[in-house]
């Protein structure tokens, strides 16, 4: 299983210290791009994303909670192993930010909030390598593990069948549900406040690891 720490819960005043401060154990960066129109929140942009790319070797994830996900993904600078990822109830056809993704050069991922139906995303499973399953309601960092969504996971994952999809779960993840969370198919967890909020963000990143790699 792979931790991708997210720079949500990080010092945005520190935040090129805290990012590696964690390098050494994660497997990659997840950013939550929110634009105040698709959620009602604001936070980093492509300058920001940008800046930090020279400074972490780890590949980015980047999750563009933004309602015009083909006009931005553009300008975001990304290497082929980083991953841009939009939302399918965005207002840009799900085609065009494919389309745009593909062109930028790097994996394309694609997220629903957790009451939309994996109908709306299957058609576009054979043109993705990664799904983001939302854990809590896209917008806010901290928030409670939603109960239904291991149900979600094995939905998803009987859906990919053997489709070479990487399937993140994101929202309320740590050391007590990260088994239950690989289990139910996940491959990457991404934990905000878990790592970031703790006395000793090493030994959080390592107490989810291990319960996660504890499932196999």
């Amino acid at each position: 299983m792979n931790l991708a720490p997210s720079l949500l819960s990080a010092d945005f005043a520190n935040l090129r210290a805290d990012a590696q401060s964690v390098e050494s154990l994660a497997d990659r960066f997840h950013w939550d791009v929110m634009d105040g129109l698709f959620v009602p929140n604001l936070t980093f942009g492509p300058p920001i994303v940008n800046a930090l790319r020279p400074h972490l070797a780890k590949p980015f994830d980047i999750h563009l909670m933004i309602d015009r996900p083909a006009t931005y993904i553009p300008r975001f600078q990304v290497a082929p192993d980083d991953t841009l990822i939009f939302h399918i109830e965005a207002s840009d056809p799900p085609e065009a930010s494919i389309l745009a993704i593909r062109e930028a050069g790097c994996r394309a991922g694609i997220c629903a909030r957790p009451g939309t139906s994996w109908d709306a995303i299957e058609p576009y499973l054979d043109h993705v390598s990664y799904v983001l399953v939302m854990s809590v309601e896209p917008g806010f960092g901290g928030q409670s593990f939603l109960p239904d969504s291991l149900d979600r996971i094995r939905e998803l994952r009987r859906r990919i069948g053997d489709r070479e999809i990487e399937i993140a779960v994101d929202g309320g993840i740590g050391p007590q549900n990260a088994r239950d969370v690989v289990e139910a198919g996940a491959d990457t967890l991404v934990a905000g406040s878990a790592i970031f909020r703790a006395p000793d963000r090493l030994e959080a990143m390592r107490a989810i690891r291990e319960a996660g790699e504890d499932s196999g």
